[in-house]
């Protein structure tokens, strides 16, 4: 079985799935996802800024280990390298900082995250520039005790922000689909991987996850009927319906950046072909007219142009086109298969997927620049980068050990992040947006 849309020697769902079983079952995403995840760091990064965070006071009688989701946050980022601080020191201290720069750190963290009496946690925190020998952020927040994972995010997204002046994306989330054994399951997480929930799970297949820019929907594509249907599915209360449902195969959703539209692939007319449609599935406007497959659309973050894969010069390449319809122009040259492009928040940089030998990599180009694209993959089977909103990493799912997984890298490629599920294989990754 192929995938929906794509020249026949791209593997439907970019690996061949089997559909199996005809229930499904919808959930509100706050239901709780069985698998959890593990974080393995590799690579050394360029200029990273040495900063110790301290075990938090009281965070071993909370049900998370806030000072550890912290420093994993900071070391997935590339731009941060972990001094080793075992003791606890909260926020109410005055540490020596000649001790701390004596031991390699720039910046130091401390905190605490204490229960209080209505069973909400108080996390409070402190953030040093040993340098300057000075304080220079200070925040605090109760939050339930649902929420410590989110609000440990948070407090790595207020440094990282300190630090490089742009905002932190640690307290975002991911969607993404595992397979273990016949079933399908479309899950929701934070952007480490962890705190998973269950959105839908199926025995058929469920690929292409898109975010709606508000980060309220998630649209999919679904074979629960034995075919392929875009749905809509929202985020709070599990409520879904189908927008895209049209006579033969409808694929690949992908939202405006105001959100007010999507584009998707249908085979209604005869080939795969790209259409527009309303966030409700009115308003139906064919955008390509080829005898070609036109697949995978993918907007700029201007709203202006739409990036697409095409086979209509002999192989698949990547064009772009006016959102509104237009003439297309080829995009990618280098390589003779060339797929899933995805655009970086501020429209320079175009990730996508690039065949080199017999290996499916990860790869980026400079859209207004000459330079040559470049590998930051290193697999043999890498599919569907996604940027994070702030441009700063790409995810995407690739294979390892003989597992489907999900990795980041920054965009140099030099700090790596694997996302293990034990169990089952993780594929179809897309980063939402800020805001939560």
């Amino acid at each position: 079985m192929q995938r929906e849309g794509l020249p026949p020697s791209l593997p439907w769902s970019r690996r061949g799935v089997l559909a199996a079983g005809a229930s499904v079952l919808t959930l509100p995403f706050g239901a709780p996802a069985q698998a959890q995840f593990r974080v393995e760091i590799s690579g050394v990064g360029g200029t990273q800024l040495p900063i110790a965070v301290t075990k938090f006071r009281d965070e071993d009688k909370a049900p998370q280990p806030v000072s550890a989701i912290i420093r994993a946050d900071l070391e997935r980022s590339g731009l941060f390298r972990l001094v080793d601080a075992p003791e606890v020191v909260d926020e109410t201290a005055q540490p020596v900082l000649a001790d701390w720069r004596a031991r390699g750190a720039d910046a130091l963290l401390t905190g605490s995250a204490s229960r209080l009496a209505d069973g909400r946690f108080d996390v409070r925190f402190r953030l040093w520039d040993v340098v300057k020998g000075q304080a220079v952020l200070a925040q605090s927040a109760a939050v339930p005790a649902a929420d410590l994972r989110l609000a440990a995010h948070r407090v790595a997204d207020a440094v990282y922000e300190k630090f490089t002046g742009e905002k932190g994306i640690f307290s975002t989330r991911i969607a993404f689909v595992t397979k273990a054994g016949r079933q399908y399951t479309l899950r929701i997480a934070d952007a480490d991987g962890e705190g998973g929930q269950v959105a839908l799970t199926s025995p058929e297949p469920i690929i292409s996850p898109a975010w709606s820019p508000d980060g309220r929907e998630v649209a999919y594509v679904s074979f629960e009927t034995q075919k392929a249907v875009v749905w809509m599915q929202e985020v709070a209360t599990g409520r879904r319906r189908a927008i895209a449902n049209f006579r033969g195969s409808n694929s690949a959703p992908a939202f405006s950046p105001d959100g007010s539209s999507l584009a998707v692939t249908l085979s209604r007319d005869g080939g795969s072909q790209i259409y527009l449609m309303d966030r409700g599935g009115g308003n139906l406007r064919r955008l390509t007219t080829s005898p070609s497959i036109d697949t995978e659309p993918a907007f700029a973050p201007d709203g202006k142009s739409l990036y697409f894969v095409s086979d209509r010069g002999g192989g698949p390449q990547i064009y772009r086109m006016p959102a509104g319809g237009g003439s297309a122009q080829r995009v990618t040259f280098a390589g003779t298969y060339n797929v899933s492009p995805a655009v970086s928040p501020d429209g320079r940089k175009l990730a996508y997927i690039s065949r080199q030998g017999g290996a499916m990599r990860l790869s980026l180009m400079d859209l207004a620049g000459d330079a040559p694209p470049r590998a930051l993959g290193d697999g043999s089977n890498d599919e569907r980068p996604s940027f994070a909103p702030n441009g700063s990493l790409i995810l995407y799912a690739s294979r390892a050990q003989g597992r489907d997984v999900l990795m980041t890298t920054t965009l140099e490629g030099r700090i790596k992040t694997t996302l293990a599920v034990s169990q089952t294989d993780v594929r179809e990754p897309v980063w939402g947006p800020f805001g939560r």
